[in-house]
């Protein structure tokens, strides 16, 4: 686990705790993690296609899931899932899904 289920003023929805695959915490730094759950938590969906960002965005008013995809310096892509119910939120890399 990463940590608990904190939540900062600058956060649109719950997230719950915050976990990670042990092969995400081995491929992306902590400082690359936490960079990017900011972004997720603000709304910044990262490299996720049109679709995707726009499906985000209703999931924000109707309580679906959410999906972030981003890219650490070294071009690691990775992805930010946060439950529809809110419960938890995982980073996680394409190949541990």
């Amino acid at each position: 686990m990463i940590s608990g289920p904190k939540r900062s003023r600058s956060d649109l929805f719950p997230h719950g705790p915050i976990v990670s695959t042990p092969h995400a915490l081995e491929a992306i730094s902590s400082e690359e993690i936490q960079k990017a759950l900011q972004h997720h938590f603000s709304g910044d969906w990262g490299d996720c296609d049109p679709d995707d960002a726009a499906a985000n965005d209703v999931a924000l008013i109707e309580g679906t899931r959410l999906f972030s995809v981003y890219h650490d310096t070294s071009g690691q892509k990775f992805w930010i899932i946060t439950e529809a119910d809110r419960s938890a939120t995982t980073v996680l890399l394409p190949e541990d899904y």
